[in-house]
């Protein structure tokens, strides 16, 4: 017999995701997000919804606040290494 259940776990983010809050927070459009990272704007909008959906907020600009009530970090500095070594000052 197989038992269903549920059990809730912690919303994991993943490092690339991060890196998607990182950039987010520091006011980047999909389209630029999508160039630093070396990804098609799409696939930067396929991170964002996905960020959307995990963090439960409706709307793009929300992302960096619920992540910060999430985990308690910075979400500017969530994307600790981003494309070519570049860091993100705090």
């Amino acid at each position: 017999m197989i038992e269903l259940t549920t059990h809730t776990r912690p919303t994991e983010i993943t490092p690339r995701q991060r890196e998607i809050v990182a950039l987010i927070a520091a006011g980047c459009s999909n389209d630029e997000v999508g160039a630093r990272l070396g990804i098609s704007p799409r696939t930067a909008k396929a991170h964002c919804d996905a960020l959307r959906q995990k963090l439960g907020v409706k709307r793009r600009r929300q992302i960096p606040i619920a992540f910060r009530l999430l985990t308690g970090e910075d979400p500017l500095s969530a994307g600790q290494r981003l494309a070519f070594g570049v860091r993100l000052l705090r």
